[in-house]
């Protein structure tokens, strides 16, 4: 080998060294984000119920929820407030937000509903909430680092936000059934046979209680998706001992659609 050859080949291996630190730094500085990224997250986290003076327990907690738009409006999964209230118990919908070591309770009513993507609206009285913010889809891509915060198991953790990483495992097109057979009419079941949209499948563990909470990019902070069920081998007790650690999450993008179909 030549000098010229030897210098040429040590200029490739410093090369080669250099590109490889960069990589290593960036990841490392992508893990070194999320701790900021989950500071900023949990003040729009809130836990979704409903709320009756007149029982025991007063606030019966049914999932997740999270701050979109002005910062009064309250996404969730359209399951989780699927619900009748009880007007001979008073019980209206109520959210939990946590400050600091306390939970404070405000009133929510139902704005709007998507069944056919599991989604719901909920408008919140006081002070507005920090809204978060919606990721472009056309930004999405399978392998992507993504995280999401919730309150798994319901309120057998107590009510403080929980957070799980993972990655996009993969972007499949679904058809979420309707909750009984008899809600199986001509259009589902067109919808069953022939999947209706796209779906994000997870790498990542979600349990009963994660449903409505948001699926948000590891780094920004952006939401990319809403949690919406996780993949159950044998029975829903067996979730606890035995988890999957398959979820799936539906695009924020019909979270924007649902937005604009609520605005006057």
């Amino acid at each position: 080998m030549t000098w010229r050859s030897q210098r040429n080949h040590a200029a490739v291996l410093v090369m080669r060294f250099l590109f490889g630190t960069v990589l290593l730094l960036a990841a490392l500085w992508a893990r070194a984000d999320l701790p900021e990224t989950i500071a900023t997250i949990k003040p729009s986290i809130v836990v979704v119920g409903t709320f009756s003076q007149l029982r025991s327990p007063q606030f019966l907690m049914r999932g997740t929820g999270f701050a979109l738009g002005d910062g009064s409006i309250i996404a969730t999964n359209a399951h989780v407030i699927a619900v009748n209230l009880d007007a001979t118990q008073q019980e209206i919908f109520a959210i939990l937000v946590r400050q600091g070591d306390v939970l404070h309770r405000r009133n929510a009513v139902l704005q709007i509903t998507d069944k056919e993507h599991d989604l719901a609206l909920l408008k919140i009285t006081g002070p507005p909430l920090p809204a978060l913010k919606i990721k472009s889809a056309a930004e999405i891509r399978e392998g992507q680092s993504v995280a999401f915060t919730g309150f798994p198991i319901g309120g057998s953790l107590g009510f403080s936000p929980v957070t799980h990483r993972g990655i996009i495992s993969s972007v499949t097109p679904i058809a979420l059934p309707a909750d009984n057979s008899a809600q199986l009419k001509e259009k589902p079941i067109r919808r069953l046979r022939s999947g209706s949209f796209s779906i994000y499948q997870l790498d990542a563990t979600a349990y009963p209680g994660n449903s409505g909470g948001p699926l948000f990019d590891a780094d920004s902070g952006e939401v990319i998706g809403i949690l919406n069920m996780v993949f159950v081998k044998g029975t829903k007790e067996s979730v606890l001992e035995k988890p999957s650690g398959i979820s799936y999450a539906i695009p924020a993008s019909f979270l924007l659609e649902l937005l604009d179909r609520k605005a006057p």
